[in-house]
This record gives structure tokens, sequence and C-alpha cells, in this order.
């Protein structure tokens, strides 16, 4: 076992379950603050963990905003004690009306959404107006996904007026996400990076040389994040997520990315069905199924390792080391995405200094909390 990731007494830990080393999480919270320079610039995305404890202990470094993707993971950072959070999703249907609820329920948090087209925009105002209450937008920027936004020119300039000038919301500035971006060497990604950034930053000129105000840019994920940290831009606000827990998708994919994995998935040995084969209880409802079968996991301790089979509750590792092993004995596997393996978990389980400590929720896996 590699000594970051000993744990003295397995015994109480069920499996197939997801083990968090505390101090692991910790060590790359402080690598965000160092690269960010000021913890104030950090805007951590929470859909990677979805847990208060980590939001708490990411406050423990001076980080006091948050992104979310959904309403539970906004609820979730709001009761941890995070006061400015920002719900990087369009608002469309019910949501609406659950913005304004939002708004009610968590009075001192600055709470802030996106908008990328007019109906929408003026549906919002009217909801946040009827209730007596206010709402920040962020216009949100098509830097070349193709997924949201819209892109950095006249349409989103005559947005973002739109925006300013809606009873009831405040224009709050841009969300610029590029996840798209994964060129592996950094060079290339900052080229790509800063083509798109510079359409961003002349959209936010003249608007405000027109006369409106573009207070921030919430920019970026995990890959992009040295990038814009790299930046002397006041305006701007750092959101990366993964790396926080990392997995071995972003470790192979951005090698400039110095973060450890921190959430590992623990599982059992239960059969030794032929001698080159091991069969754990690691199935595909508990690691997530978005990469293709066979690349889900990594398994430091057993290197030569190959997944021929994965069903819902099993899954088959073909290994010249089969014999070394019996029914019972544990194996540690990173998983290559952890942001959809951790919603797959009600609890997490805790590690520090190689000891189980305690369990933590996963309190925002589902779409709603109470809000």
């Amino acid at each position: 076992m590699h000594a970051q990731y000993a744990i003295d007494d397995t015994s109480e830990i069920i499996s197939p379950g997801v083990v968090i080393f505390r101090d692991i999480v910790r060590d790359n919270i402080q690598k965000m603050v160092a690269i960010a320079k000021d913890p104030a610039r950090l805007r951590p995305h929470c859909k990677t963990h979805k847990m208060a404890e980590v939001a708490r202990l990411e406050m423990e470094f001076g980080i006091h905003k948050g992104k979310a993707a959904t309403f539970a993971e906004a609820e979730m950072l709001a009761n941890a004690g995070v006061k400015d959070v920002v719900l990087a999703y369009n608002m469309v249907g019910p949501n609406i009306g659950r913005a304004a609820t939002f708004r009610s329920r968590f009075p001192s948090v600055k709470f802030a959404v996106t908008a990328d087209h007019e109906k929408p925009i003026a549906e919002l105002g009217e909801a946040v107006s009827a209730a007596g209450l206010s709402i920040d937008v962020l216009l949100d920027i098509d830097c070349g996904q193709h997924r949201t936004g819209v892109e950095a020119g006249p349409r989103a300039a005559e947005l973002y007026q739109i925006l300013a000038k809606t009873p009831g919301l405040n224009a709050a500035g841009f969300h610029v996400y590029d996840g798209h971006q994964h060129q592996k060497d950094p060079a290339d990604r900052a080229a790509a990076v800063n083509a798109e950034f510079a359409k961003v930053t002349a959209l936010r000129d003249a608007l405000v040389k027109d006369g409106f105000d573009v207070p921030k840019l919430v920019c970026g994920g995990t890959a992009s994040f040295p990038i814009y940290a790299a930046k002397d831009d006041p305006t701007i606000e750092l959101s990366p997520g993964t790396c926080v827990f990392q997995d071995f998708g972003y470790g192979n994919a951005f090698p400039d990315l110095t973060f450890t994995p921190a959430a590992l998935l623990l599982t059992r040995v239960i059969s030794r069905p032929t001698p080159d084969r091991v069969t754990c209880d690691l199935g595909y409802k508990a690691v997530a199924s978005d990469p293709p079968a066979g690349q889900r996991l990594l398994f430091p301790d057993l290197p030569d390792a190959e997944a021929v089979l994965q069903n819902e509750e099993h899954l088959v590792l073909k290994t010249s080391r089969a014999g070394e092993f019996t029914p019972g004995d544990v194996l540690l596997a990173i998983p290559r995405h952890i942001c959809p393996t951790s919603a797959l978990h009600k609890q997490v389980f805790v590690v520090s200094d190689g000891k189980f400590v305690e369990r933590w929720n996963v309190a925002s896996r589902d779409r709603w909390i109470t809000v």
C-alpha cells in the first residue's frame, strides 16, 4: 500500500465505499490557495465533493465564496456557512421560483445565478420582484464549448444591457467557463484560453465604457485555473473544482496540475473465479460510468490489473497476481472521474493519519434538500 493511503484498520469501512484522506484534501486546498496567491480570489466549485465538511475545510484556509450547479449544492454551501454563492446554472421552469425562495430563505447569503436568454431573464425578474427581492445575475458567456451561454459580442452586450435594466435583477458580471480546453501541453492550453478571454475582456471593456458595471468574471475550471490565476485582473474569480479531490483522469490529462488524489474507492475481493482473475464488490453503481468500461479505475498497488468485466455490483480484474488474493482482501482504487462518483454514495469514510476517524454525508448529491 502506498504510504499516503495506508489505513490501520478497515474493519468498519463498508465496501464499496469512498474513502477521503483528509490530510491530502487539506494539502490540495493549500495548493489551490498558493496558485491563486490570495484565497479571496477563489470560488471553488462544490460539484466534486458535495459535502459541507469540505466547504468548511476551505473556509479554514480563508476561502469564503463557492460555486454550485444545483440548488441542493447551493443550499449545502449556505448551510455550511458560505456567505457568497454562485449557482452557475441558467434558471428555467420551477428553478425560477426556487431562486426567489433561496434568496428569501438565506437573506445573509450573497447569491447569483446565470442567464443567456431574454425570456428567462424576464421571468426571473418578475418572480423576484413579486417577492419583494432582487438577485444577482451573471451573463453566461460561451467560450467555444457551445453547451450554454452566448458568444462574447454584440448579442452578449445586448443581453447584458437587458439584464441591467430588468427590475429585480442586478447585472453582476460574466460567467466564463471553458471546460472544453483539454490541451495536455500547458502552453497550448494557455494560448487557447487566452484567445477566448481576449474577447471576454473586450466585451467587458465596451460595456464599462457605455456606463454598465461588470464587477466580476467567474472564470474557468480546474484545467484553466492556473492560467486565470496568473492574470492581474481584480475582477477575476477562480473556480477550480476537481482538484480538491483530484482523480486519475485529470492527473493523466493535465500533468502540470500537481494535485494528489484524495478520494479513493475501497473494495473487497469477493471471489477468485480463475487463476488470473479476482472479482471485487465494485460495480458501476459505485463508480462513475461515464468513462468507457475498463477505464474507470486505477489500482495503485495492482498496476497490471485489467478490468475485463463490470456489472452493477461486480468488477472482475485480470492480473498476474490473482493468486495472492483471497476473499475479504482489501484494495483501493482511484476513480477516473470523481465528481459523479461521489454522487453515488450517501456517506464517505474519512481517514486521517492512517486512521478511520469519521463519516461525512454527501449532503447535496440529490437535486433538492429543502429549497
